[in-house]
């Protein structure tokens, strides 16, 4: 039956062996032999991914066929590719794994199977078959026995370069995501959080399309009493780890949901963390989940030891561990939970202004859902000398391929169904700028994120902030009350309001350049400048 599989995409006259379903264990000793890695003192499997270091967004591409002409958001994130050309690099990659050593597994998207999809990766590396078999949802014996044909299938050529001049695209890497043929094809990087990545692109197309589910680029945690459900938005630097990883909660997953009539669940069964700098102290639970099983990419060892220097950032800042979820304590292996009571989205405003919580109305939800917003701060990256405002739609621009206004609405209709409650938490700075004013301690922001998870925020007296347009709490225990009220926090309140109307209006530039069909209700909502 695989022979058949294969052969219908286009691997055939086969010259190498093929592993079906490899356990861990298994996949780990071919990656071993075959050179593709190392062992580290704590049994994870270490491997380099060469050039690419993380994510190619030039090197990505939708296909752009009739069937999603008209469906599709294109734009400098999805960007079109023909048929043709799809066609012929699909040639390469196939005759390329036809005379190469294959790894095949067969995995699912969507922990809850009233909503799953069937994905098949076929890759020429060992180490990518185990990333995906530890961060995709792994059927039981009886769906692996009754799998049949896949839904998607990915095709994955890590060590093929492409010509490209002969091809017309960007470099010797691509990855095409073809909606009508139902593949993705992936050439020229060894980097696997494309492959990741690319199968939440498509559950982003298919799951508000065939399912009215609403993706999204979060995570997730549950009451184990309870079982109140609660999302957390956020993109890097902003906490969003570290909040949504409470000890006395169970963590539903750390990225990748869907938001159905039933609740939230898991698009993955694995984890794909951000190594750097890691700690037992800073992340007790990832740090002990980096052990046999688990794949860490470009994490320096030392030498002799190999131990990992999680600290040195010699071959990228984006060094990554990938494992199973079942390898946190406290994960809920089911991978799904109830309707959301609370939704936090996290931001990390480097400008100083934002409140450190505030409650959204509907309106002012979609608004912020859209925005993705938080700020990177000065020498974080060459060239930003200030802080330097950061908007990622639906805080997750690069995986979205519809109109960012559909999922908008589809989050608004959510909320007001199930009478969800939306709060911005500004994890950033208070005081004043980066440089002039401080971090907002820890403590304060677990307490306002316990008090909105609990219910308890909403006890107190809000009083509107009229130029962010949001309403803020002016009691949390645990928080002095100054801090709540960013304004109070400056010496100088007249330079308070000034860098307060300057972002409203990086706000409304964005909203205008961005999403010039928004709803007249949800960009009134947003901050107001003047």
């Amino acid at each position: 039956m695989i022979d058949d599989q294969l052969t219908k995409c286009g691997i055939k006259d086969r010259t190498g062996a093929v592993m079906i379903d490899g356990s861990p264990a298994k996949l780990v000793e071919r990656a071993l032999s075959r050179r593709e890695g190392k062992l580290t003192e704590t049994g994870a499997l270490s491997v380099k991914t060469g050039k690419y270091t993380g994510r190619s967004p030039e090197d990505r591409y939708i296909v752009d066929t009739p069937h999603v002409h008209d469906v599709i958001a294109w734009g400098s994130v999805n960007k079109p590719i023909s048929q043709e050309v799809y066609e012929d690099i699909k040639a390469a990659v196939c005759e390329h794994l036809s005379h190469h050593d294959i790894f095949v597994v067969h995995a699912l998207a969507g922990a809850q199977r009233k909503y799953t999809r069937k994905f098949t990766v076929i890759t020429e590396l060992a180490s990518q078959a185990l990333f995906c078999t530890q961060m995709l949802v792994r059927p039981s014996k009886q769906e692996l026995d009754e799998y049949g044909d896949p839904d998607f299938i990915v095709l994955s050529a890590p060590l093929l370069k492409l010509d490209a001049a002969k091809y017309g695209i960007h470099s010797e890497a691509a990855v095409l995501i073809n909606f009508e043929d139902r593949k993705i094809v992936i050439a020229g990087t060894q980097y696997s959080g494309e492959i990741k990545k690319s199968i939440f692109s498509v559950m982003n197309y298919l799951m508000p399309i065939e399912e009215n589910v609403l993706p999204m680029h979060s995570s997730c945690n549950m009451d184990p009493v309870t079982g109140d459900t609660a999302v957390f938005f956020g993109l890097s630097g902003t906490g969003k780890t570290t909040l949504s990883a409470d000890s006395s909660r169970a963590l539903i997953g750390d990225d990748e949901h869907g938001w159905s009539d039933d609740g939230v669940f898991n698009f993955e069964g694995g984890c794909y963390a951000k190594a750097i700098r890691i700690s037992y102290v800073t992340e007790p639970e990832i740090f002990q989940a980096i052990r046999f099983g688990a794949v860490s990419e470009n994490v320096v060892l030392t030498p002799g030891s190999r131990v990992p220097d999680y600290f040195d950032e010699t071959f990228t800042e984006n060094t990554r561990v990938a494992y199973p979820i079942d390898y946190i304590s406290n994960a809920q292996l089911l991978g799904y939970g109830g309707v959301p009571k609370v939704v936090i989205m996290l931001t990390a405003d480097a400008f100083g202004v934002l409140p450190p919580i505030s409650r959204l109305s509907r309106e002012a939800a979609m608004y912020h859902f859209v925005s993705g917003f938080t700020s990177k701060v000065a020498g974080t990256e060459r060239g930003i000398t200030e802080p330097t405002p950061t908007f990622s739609t639906l805080f997750g621009e690069p995986f979205m391929p519809l109109d960012p206004m559909l999922y908008a609405k589809m989050f608004g209709e959510r909320m007001e169904k199930y009478g969800t409650r939306v709060y911005l938490i500004n994890t950033g700075w208070t005081g004043g700028p980066h440089g002039e004013g401080k971090r907002i301690n820890l403590p304060y922001t677990r307490a306002m994120v316990t008090a909105a998870l609990t219910g308890e925020i909403e006890k107190t007296e809000f009083v509107h902030h009229d130029i962010f347009n949001v309403d803020v709490p002016q009691h949390i225990k645990g928080v002095p009350d100054i801090v709540l009220n960013p304004r109070q926090t400056w010496r100088d309140k007249e330079a308070y309001d000034e860098q307060a109307r300057k972002l409203a209006a990086m706000f409304e530039d964005n909203a205008a350049k961005k999403y010039p069909n928004m709803e007249d209700a949800v960009r009134e909502a947003g901050p107001h400048s003047k």
